[in-house]
């Protein structure tokens, strides 16, 4: 029962009922990952959230057994669709990156996993800590702060209120094949 109920609050509750920092590296690593998905995008929780991630595996699956179209419940899931979920997971991927190598270059005396820890539950606003943010520097709660700000708003939004919006093009280009995976 305890694992379970870790394993569901690791979604953005913010409860534990074991300590974090005794959890092994294989048990934090897991909760990361649960913590980097997230909830459901009908509650408040953060994350990438579970949609997206049933998208990228309907979208492999597919890949994987040679067909043109993603399909979801009996549904075509459009292009756009696909292309929003890949930049969603991107570009979180990108921000709990530079989160991890900013908290790693300000804090070089606490463990990585630690460290990531704490930038996977700041951007997915889970609330869960391995009991090192009250001795992080100013510098490391900052960069906490802003991460958990992207992750609220949303990276797509985030990235789209700081870029001008791209002026319709009357260009198409042509299509290429490239080497992939």
């Amino acid at each position: 029962m305890l694992a379970w109920f870790q394993s569901v609050t690791t979604r953005t509750a913010g409860f534990n009922s074991l300590n974090i920092g005794d959890m092994t590296t294989a048990g934090l690593f897991l909760t990361i990952a649960l913590m980097f998905v997230g909830a459901s995008p009908g509650g408040t929780g953060g994350g990438v959230k579970t949609t997206t991630m049933r998208v990228l595996v309907d979208c492999t699956r597919a890949v994987l057994r040679g067909k043109e179209e993603v399909v979801c419940y009996d549904r075509r899931l459009p292009t756009e669709l696909i292309l929003k979920a890949v930049a969603v997971v991107f570009g979180s991927l990108m921000s709990v990156i530079l989160a991890t190598m900013l908290l790693s270059w300000a804090e070089p005396n606490l463990e990585f996993i630690a460290l990531f820890f704490e930038a996977v539950s700041a951007y997915a606003t889970v609330g869960l800590s391995m009991g090192i943010t009250a001795i992080l520097s100013l510098q490391s709660k900052l960069v906490l702060v802003l991460t958990m700000y992207a992750g609220r708003v949303g990276i797509l939004l985030l990235i789209s209120a700081l870029i001008r919006e791209a002026k319709p093009s009357a260009i198409r280009y042509p299509e290429d094949d490239l080497l992939v995976g």
